[in-house]
């Protein structure tokens, strides 16, 4: 896994082969990093990564300059994967939480500008994650909320849909 852009840029973390993850590629981070540096500033924002997995969005925002971002993963090793990279990276504005996305979200005192959610693939409650997010207090008002999810799903009659953006087998759809 890399980073693929900002100050921790070419910095490459290895989770190792029994991590049972599936990291978004370097193209499909490329690309939605290309189409969120053209229209926000990083820049003291905040950033929520729920099914962070191995970490690798929360860590391309943070390496961008976002003030605060927060990992939420509920599997042990994966948790600890994150923690070790941001001990690692040295950086005091990431925490990482042990917990379940749904849980986390209906309890969490806080909001985010930038939320995304990359839910495993065969995830029996997928359908449901952005009703949740939008059920919750934690994406700021004008704030953007993004899911990773596979050809599948189709989220564009969802109120807050805003776009869906394609990259292979990856798709991102943005709500606002």
């Amino acid at each position: 896994m890399r980073i693929v852009g900002g100050k921790y840029k070419g910095r490459i973390f290895s989770p190792g082969k029994s991590f049972k993850s599936r990291p978004t590629t370097d193209i499909a981070k490329e690309s939605l990093f290309n189409i969120l540096e053209n229209r926000y500033d990083f820049g003291g924002k905040t950033m929520l990564d729920l099914f962070a997995g191995t970490g690798s969005i929360g860590y391309e925002f943070l390496s961008r300059g976002c003030s605060e971002v927060v990992f939420v993963e509920k599997d042990f090793v994966h948790h600890r994967f994150i923690a070790d990279v941001l001990k690692t990276l040295k950086t005091e504005n990431a925490k990482a939480f042990k917990a379940d996305a749904f849980q986390f979200m209906m309890r969490y005192q806080g909001s985010f500008d930038f939320i995304f959610a990359d839910p495993p693939y065969d995830f029996k409650q997928f359908t449901e994650v952005p009703e949740a997010v939008f059920n919750s207090t934690l994406l700021k008002t004008g704030g953007l909320f993004i899911i990773e999810h596979p050809k599948e799903f189709d989220f564009s009659t969802h109120r807050r849909f805003t776009e869906n953006r394609k990259y292979g087998k990856v798709n991102f759809s943005f709500f606002e």
